[in-house]
């Protein structure tokens, strides 16, 4: 017998700059999850008792990000201490595929009710400072044709045609429109402000955003990945000899067009039916399918195209069932591809900006990203929403929602 798997709530910090001068360098990833934590149940008010578990992403989990951060977030919170605590990762998408690992839970009777979610503290814990056969063992990396992700961005705008004036525009529209969502307090459900000790707000809302970006000041930046492809340690050779096809690779993004790293949190209820009555709660959405495939380690990020091909066979829907979608935006090629590739609106497509514009907290974005799409079906009154992520080594993870 397979039980509904609805999302309860959901909840997220603020986005911070994920640099030591980024206004939330000061906050442990450790306390940044305990902040959602609570505020997930200050909000809902259930009874941490009738939660199994705290399935939590992290990517990095080195130093103060490692042994188990999850079980460490619960023993910070407010949570009581009967909930148990697993980390996981699953790269980029490692917030999603913790929701997704939530929903399968309950679908199979496994619980009744599960947090799920995650976090990175970026400016704390470097990216790539957990090491990783992937990147670092020869025998694995030539095995692969490993190159970094940003030569695998600049792979998918070669390989399809994607310009750098058109991954330019695509940066341009997302700061626009995440600068308007902010304006408008289209955030503000979700969103809560993180305090010190003595109370006073450190951040109340995503601090990378930058509205007045334009054409010309994204003209002005040099391409992020092109000496490290022609030159040292020269991976563009790599990746030809990957895609002889070929001739070269066109190095079109840059700080701009590409995600910015982020410090932040995220967090979803996720129970079936029984939960809502006994804690009196309303489910705002089911959790319909759930997916996730392996695609070439090289091109890498391509995975969102597959995966939501392979959640679309499994419900027996079309791209055109799907009211709304939300697309990591990891680099603009990255949405670029899936847009041209579903010929999707964009209209129906992150409309509220996303991670070029207001950051990508590794292990937290997937939940993030979740969240903001239930809020916007709630806003604009749609049905049905897919979110999806490309991952590193070649992945791709989607969940769809669907209201009630």
């Amino acid at each position: 017998m397979t039980h509904d798997a609805y999302i309860y709530d959901t909840t997220r910090s603020p986005r911070g700059k994920g640099k030591k001068d980024g206004s939330l360098h000061e906050v442990s990833a450790v306390r940044l999850s305990a902040e959602v934590l609570n505020q997930l149940q200050a909000r809902t008010g259930f009874d941490s008792k009738d939660v199994d578990d705290l399935i939590w992403g992290n990517v990095s989990q080195v130093g103060e990000q490692g042994g188990c951060l999850a079980r460490s977030a619960v023993l910070y919170s407010d949570l009581d201490e009967s909930v148990a605590g697993v980390s996981v990762n699953r790269f980029c998408a490692s917030g999603l595929e913790a929701v997704n690992m939530a929903a399968g839970q309950v679908m199979g009777g496994m619980g009744n009710a599960y947090i799920a979610g995650g976090v990175e503290s970026m400016s704390r814990v470097p990216m790539g400072s957990d090491g990783g056969a992937i990147a670092v063992d020869p025998t694995l990396a030539m095995k692969a044709y490993f190159v970094p992700q940003g030569i695998s961005s600049d792979i998918i705008a070669t390989k399809y045609g994607f310009t750098r004036d058109m991954c330019d525009e695509y940066a341009v529209e997302s700061q626009k429109r995440a600068a308007r969502s902010q304006q408008e307090g289209r955030f503000d459900k979700s969103v809560f402000g993180l305090t010190d000790q003595n109370g006073i707000e450190i951040l109340g809302h995503d601090e990378m955003v930058r509205g007045e970006t334009n054409m010309q000041t994204l003209g002005s930046l040099n391409p992020s990945f092109k000496a490290q492809g022609e030159v040292m340690p020269g991976f563009d050779a790599i990746a030809l000899l990957k895609y002889p096809e070929l001739e070269k690779i066109n190095h079109v993004h840059h700080a701009g067009n590409s995600s910015g790293i982020a410090d932040g949190a995220a967090a979803i209820l996720i129970g079936n039916k029984e939960f809502g009555e006994k804690n009196g709660l309303k489910p705002r959405a089911r959790i319909k399918a759930t997916a996730k495939i392996g695609t070439d380690p090289t091109i890498m990020l391509t995975g969102p195209v597959p995966v939501t091909e392979r959640i679309l066979e499994r419900t027996g829907m079309n791209i055109g069932d799907i009211d709304l979608f939300e697309v990591n935006e990891a680099f603009a090629s990255v949405v670029l591809r899936f847009q041209h590739y579903f010929n999707v609106d964009h209209d129906k497509l992150n409309v509220n900006g996303g991670a070029i514009a207001m950051g990508h907290p590794l292990g937290a974005t997937g939940a993030v990203i979740l969240g903001t799409l239930l809020d916007e079906m709630e806003r604009s009154d749609k049905e049905t929403g897919l979110a999806t992520l490309c991952i590193g080594s070649g992945m791709g993870a989607a969940t769809i929602l669907e209201r009630v």
